[in-house]
């Protein structure tokens, strides 16, 4: 079998879960949903309620940028964070394995001064207040819908692993020094750790840095909340100019089980998936599935629209194309740059 021929197995292969489990997704939908009440309900949708809810929606991404540049330790100017973050998602929406986080790590990694390795582990802390977030809120609405198990042990497993991961994160930011004094002292005479390993393992033990500084983390957590926060703003208007009203608590509750349901393996952009948690949440609270599928639906679209266009001005504007991009991930070229 040919090289070209093992390549493309491989790439199917790794493709191949999450397309299954999208594919059931939708299938599932399709079968159970009534979709010509969808259309109809999506022909009808309200604009005075939906041009807020983009807006909302671009704060919410603004945001979150803002708490991601934090967390880089302000070595990197709000421009450039903004547009590598929507470039990221850009690629999210097209690859699997939510390819698109190596990708800002490559943006970043190759159009400014800071380290790879660097930026890595600030991804992994946005990575952990996700899930820490998601979870959270998933728990706390929860005993307000009903008792759900197997929803709750997932959520509760999703909480620990975040917050488990946050505190790791926590003590190797606390004694990093202590942690790289031991590794130079190790790599003395094992010269291609002392000269390739070592600096990339102080790179993202530098990246930690944010969780060590009191004030910062709290500054870039509590602006990761507010992204949230909008979001479930946008949520709100989306389900108004459907004419649905949710409380607070359903919103969260959405939000949560959105969120803990995208997290598993899925085709690009959570396809599917992203659309069926919506359903589901919708049905445990007693409203109408055929209203949630049509606010998801609108939902995904707006983010994946907005994040998509201005990830392509950046890519185009940083003079790389999706599929240079993409090449240079399957090539690992990112990890054989500078630490």
């Amino acid at each position: 079998m040919s090289t070209a021929s093992n390549s493309m197995l491989k790439s199917l292969g790794r493709w191949l879960p999450g397309l299954i489990i999208s594919t059931i997704a939708i299938l599932l939908l399709v079968r159970f949903s009534n979709w010509p009440e969808v259309f109809s309900a999506i022909s009808g949708i309200k604009l005075g309620w939906l041009i807020p809810a983009v807006g909302f929606f671009l704060i919410s991404i603004g945001l979150r940028a803002l708490s991601w540049m934090i967390l880089l330790q302000k070595k990197v100017n709000y421009g450039r964070v903004f547009i590598t973050l929507n470039e990221g998602y850009l690629l999210n929406n097209i690859f699997p394995f939510r390819l698109g986080e190596l990708g800002r790590v490559f943006i970043l990694s190759e159009t400014t001064n800071v380290s790879g390795f660097f930026v890595l582990s600030t991804i992994i802390i946005e990575r952990m207040y996700d899930l820490a977030i998601a979870a959270g809120l998933f728990l706390a609405t929860l005993p307000y819908v009903f008792s759900i198990a197997s929803g709750q042990t997932i959520a509760v497993v999703v909480l620990v692993v975040g917050m488990i991961g946050l505190l790791t994160l926590f003590l190797l930011a606390r004694n990093r020094s202590w942690i790289s004094a031991r590794l130079e002292d190790f790599s003395l005479r094992r010269f291609i750790l002392r000269d390739r390993i070592v600096p990339r393992i102080n790179s993202l033990l530098d990246g930690l840095g944010v969780l060590a500084s009191f004030d910062q983390f709290i500054l870039s957590l509590v602006l990761m909340i507010l992204s949230w926060l909008f979001g479930g703003l946008e949520l709100i208007f989306i389900s108004r100019s459907f004419g649905v009203e949710l409380e607070i608590w359903m919103v969260a509750f959405i939000l949560g089980m959105i969120s803990i349901g995208i997290a598993i393996p899925s085709a690009p952009a959570g396809l599917g998936v992203f659309e069926a948690a919506a359903v589901g949440a919708f049905s445990l609270l007693g409203l109408s599935t055929t209203a949630g599928l049509a606010i998801a639906v609108v939902s995904h679209f707006i983010s994946i629209a907005f994040t998509g266009l201005i990830g392509v001005y950046g890519i185009f504007r940083d003079g790389e194309s999706i599929t240079g991009i993409y090449n240079h991930l399957r090539n690992m070229r990112l990890f054989n740059s500078n630490p």
